[in-house]
């Protein structure tokens, strides 16, 4: 399980974080809504540590992140899949050598390996793209060769950062299945997207973001149905000019 309690982070006299508490309960896609600039990536990479809260905790499985000396970060991170919004792809490497990568810094055999990214392919429906480079497959391509190369390394936990960004609305459907596969196959989700449909389609929970604090938090169809009027602002995609005029 993960659990933020009461985090805060500022980057100088932005405050972006102003304590968020949320827990993302295993076995289930939780997604994180709200608007730009909200810190929903900043929470992500709090959680894998790549960046540290100014204050309150983060607990992985009853770790606190932030105490973790450098091999346990390292393991951690292991136990942990990170799916970029760009995909974060090596244009140099073929798929098969970008899944491999993390992998190899395992040091698993090669049978093993191979072995992984053949199954992991197979879950993205990506098993003929192997021998391909990125620049030969399309945008929503690539973010399901991401979501490979986070399987492959067998996580409890993958960390989705707006996994249908660009995307056009089949792609981002198939994307949307994705997930909800990942999660059939026990993997526990954490969804930071803008997309409505994502959130309602893989999300078994939704949380909003708003002024650095979780607004609304609760089963997704609970939260379709929430009568807070900033949350249905923002699922029905409804302007608001005094906000709008004040989000940076």
């Amino acid at each position: 399980m993960i659990e933020l309690v009461d985090v805060h982070k500022a980057f100088g006299p932005k405050q972006i974080l102003r304590g968020l508490t949320l827990d993302v309960p295993e076995g289930q896609n939780t997604v994180m809504i709200g608007y730009s600039g909200t810190g929903k990536s900043v929470t992500l990479k709090c959680i894998v540590g790549l960046l540290e809260p100014d204050s309150g905790e983060i607990r992985v499985d009853g770790q606190v992140v932030s105490g973790l000396d450098p091999d346990e970060l390292a393991a951690l991170r292991g136990r942990i899949g990170y799916v970029f919004q760009s995909a974060a792809l090596f244009d140099s490497m073929t798929v098969r050598e970008n899944i491999a990568l993390g992998l190899r810094r395992r040091r698993l055999p090669d049978d093993d390996i191979a072995a992984r990214i053949d199954e992991s392919l197979d879950v993205v429906d990506l098993a003929e793209a192997g021998e391909k480079y990125p620049s030969e497959l399309s945008g929503g391509m690539r973010k399901r060769v991401g979501v490979a190369r986070a399987i492959a390394l067998r996580p409890a936990y993958i960390l989705y950062d707006e996994p249908t960004t660009g995307l056009d609305p089949v792609t981002s459907a198939i994307m949307d299945q994705l997930m909800v596969r990942t999660r059939d196959l026990g993997v526990t989700g954490l969804i930071v997207t803008h997309d409505m449909r994502t959130a309602f389609t893989a999300g078994d929970r939704v949380a909003m973001l708003y002024e650095g604090r979780i607004r609304q938090a609760g089963p997704a169809a609970e939260i379709r149905e929430s009568d807070d009027p900033v949350v249905r602002q923002f699922i029905e995609g409804r302007p608001d000019a005094s906000h709008s005029a004040g989000r940076q």
